[in-house]
């Protein structure tokens, strides 16, 4: 026969397992865009809409990072890392 506080014991447990369960939301995965152009909107269009297609929506199911080197191409480097 089971104690009776074995079984509240395992009664609570039960019971807080689906808080638990729900508490870490699935991490969203990053995309760094890195582009030494200061407006790349001919090239940010189709790159979203080629993520739509595979479906990934940015803000929803993937973020994405965006860092421009304002066409100077020495400050790609430090462009880069500052995402990291």
């Amino acid at each position: 026969m089971i104690k009776r506080r074995t079984f509240i014991a395992g009664l609570g447990s039960t019971a807080a397992w689906p808080v638990v369960a729900r508490a870490q939301p699935p991490a969203m995965p990053v995309i760094g865009y890195l582009s030494a152009a200061d407006d790349d909107r001919n090239f940010i269009t189709p790159f979203r809409q080629g993520l739509k297609e595979t479906g990934y929506v940015e803000g929803q199911n993937v973020a994405v990072e965006y860092r421009y080197a304002e066409n100077q191409f020495d400050r790609l480097p430090a462009t880069s890392s500052a995402a990291a």
